[in-house]
């Protein structure tokens, strides 16, 4: 064989040995679409669509963080910036070349006796501005170009983006295009290659520059109130008076666990160093170290207590208040409250109960008439009102479930004169040993008591309702729950809500307006079963929402009034040492404890 048979044979046996050869897969392969089509006016990337957009117009002046409504547009998009330095001395001559030619125009219309021209003036004093700052060194010129490419399913869809894009803008004076006939240049451009394709420029100089930064927060900071925690996004303090809003009112919403409980015991501390009485609503006893460290006063409510609330009291009528009034609203509550305590009634028992309940009042001559001071020493108790119910026609049924709370086992706790008072600065009602059937009564009869105080003398206080889900179980109590958040304004007061159970929280009709009511709204950690109806009642972007999914403990997103920041809770050793409810920290704590006894 010749040589050069032997240099076909060999180049056509690699090429057989080539077919058999597996490719290597790169990053770019993975990534790549599986097509582009290039179109007029987008990129078809596998069935999903491209359109790439160029600002070529600026106004006179540029707020700070302008872009910032663009960034937080809910929609999948690329942004690039292309900042290119311009050398002042160049820009000195243009600019010097610039202003002669306007000042030679205001004088050629002043030597023709035209009206002056106020924006060849206004010109004329901004080139000239900004020839003295650039010769100071205090600016230079840069040719910017700001380049976005945003994504959809469709092109009506890439329209209504498109649409929004331009209102935002040109609400702005800034006007906007899409790259026609430029799509692959535009797209590139707006990739993290750092190449700027498309050569779109406007010549700014230092200060409009500036308030291109689209990475701009919230602050929550200000000379009065108190410490809720560290702003995540700039690590500024989130430091305000919630009385400052147009209301005072908070919920909190988070999963067990995640240190709800612990940012309110935070806030109740720091409250009460400004002056603020707080009354704290405790299904679980876990706020009685915080309220006996103070020096408040807690009450524990039980069957077996010797702490004893009147559902009858009446509060004293302000001097803006009708006796009437006051007498009306209070009988509508305890027909809510008989509601909830004997399992319903019926319409027909509703009335003979609303009649029975107003007789009650007038047989110890609490009426309308009467004088409202005399009112506190003749309070009747719900054995007055079985007494009322027995006189009166069919009430039997009424009479028969009654009973149970006059002369049966509950009967040391529902009827019995108050002896309790709210003069301590922290006031806190336990209802952990209460039967867990009648934990929405006991808390509806606390809270109306609360209320009752609450509005007999004006004072600045917060009331922190804990477990919030258990007052909402019945219609009646949410009633209740949401009339306070509401009113709360007027007797300068803020209701805390705090709940685990979204879910049931949300079920309520009154679950959305005591939310909507709330000018504070604090979101922890968030369980995946609960989180789309916390994004739905939220209006939480998706990054918000993944955010509630992983966040750390004591970590969330806090929203006051319009603003809403990524929060830390942050609490110094002291305010640890008194607040937490860690089992952990609290079993070292009593090993400590017992130790140092032992060795004592």
């Amino acid at each position: 064989m010749n040589p050069l048979s032997k240099i076909f044979s060999k180049q056509k046996q690699q090429g057989q040995n080539k077919v058999f050869e597996r490719e290597v897969t790169t990053a770019k392969d993975i990534i790549a679409p599986a097509s582009v089509r290039i179109d007029t006016e987008y990129l078809d990337l596998s069935g999903r669509l491209a359109k790439s957009f160029f600002v070529f117009s600026y106004p006179r002046y540029l707020v700070s963080a302008w872009l910032s409504s663009v960034v937080n547009l809910d929609v999948p998009m690329d942004i690039a910036m292309f900042v290119h330095p311009v050398d002042t001395g160049i820009t000195l001559k243009q600019l010097r070349r610039r202003v002669t030619e306007v000042q030679s125009e205001i004088m050629e219309r002043e030597g023709k006796g035209l009206v002056r021209d106020p924006e060849l003036e206004t010109a004329y004093r901004d080139l000239e501005g900004l020839r003295d700052r650039l010769q100071t060194a205090q600016e230079k010129m840069f040719r910017f170009g700001l380049y976005i490419t945003v994504y959809g399913e469709s092109q009506e869809e890439l329209r209504q983006i498109e649409t929004t894009l331009r209102s935002i803008f040109e609400s702005r004076l800034i006007y906007v295009k899409p790259a026609t006939y430029q799509q692959k240049e535009g797209f590139n451009s707006a990739l993290p290659y750092g190449k700027d394709l498309l050569s779109i420029h406007t010549s700014l100089n230092t200060g409009p520059l500036s308030s291109m930064f689209p990475f701009v927060s919230f602050d929550l900071s200000s000379s009065e109130g108190i410490l809720y925690g560290i702003n995540r996004h700039n690590n500024s303090l989130i430091l305000f008076d919630r009385f400052s809003l147009e209301n005072a009112n908070e919920v909190v919403f988070a999963k067990s666990g995640s240190g709800k409980s612990y940012y309110v015991k935070l806030q109740v501390i720091r409250s009460l160093m400004t002056g603020i009485d707080v009354i704290i609503l405790d299904p679980e006893n876990e706020y009685k170290p915080l309220v006996e460290g103070v020096g408040g006063a807690f009450f524990d409510i039980s069957l077996g207590s010797d702490n004893h609330i009147n559902p009858f009291d009446l509060p004293a009528p302000r001097e803006d208040e009708k006796p009437d009034d006051v007498l009306r609203s209070n009988v509508i509550n305890l027909v809510g409250l008989m509601r909830i305590m004997l399992g319903g009634l019926t319409p027909e028992e509703d009335a003979v109960m609303d009649r029975a309940l107003n007789e009650t009042y007038a047989a110890k001559d609490i009426t309308a008439s009467s004088d409202p001071k005399l009112w506190s020493q003749n309070i009747p108790i719900m054995s007055d009102l079985e007494e009322v119910l027995l006189g009166m026609e069919g009430a039997d049924s009424l009479v028969r479930r009654l009973q149970k709370f006059t002369k049966g086992t509950y009967a040391n706790f529902f009827n019995q004169k108050s002896n309790l008072t709210l003069d301590k600065n922290v006031v806190a009602f336990g209802i952990r040993d209460m039967e867990e059937s009648l934990r929405p009564i006991a808390m509806f009869v606390i809270m109306r008591y609360i209320w009752s105080a609450v509005r007999s003398e004006l004072k600045k206080r917060i009331l922190v309702v804990d477990e919030a889900w258990w007052i909402m179980k019945t219609e009646d109590g949410a009633s209740f729950l949401f009339g306070m958040a509401k009113r709360s304004r007027k007797y300068y007061l803020g209701v805390t809500t705090i709940t685990q159970d979204v879910g049931d929280f949300m079920k309520s009709e009154y679950g959305k307006p005591i939310i909507t009511n709330s000018s504070i709204q604090l979101l922890m950690k968030q369980s995946p079963a609960t989180i789309d109806i916390v994004q739905k009642a939220f209006n939480l972007t998706t990054e918000e929402r993944s955010l509630l999914l992983e966040t750390d403990i004591g970590e969330g997103i806090f929203f006051a009034g319009q603003k809403h920041v990524a929060i830390k809770v942050v609490a110094s050793p002291m305010e640890h040492e008194i607040v937490t409810s860690s089992p952990k920290e609290l079993l070292e704590r009593r090993r400590t404890a017992s130790e140092q006894k032992e060795d004592a």
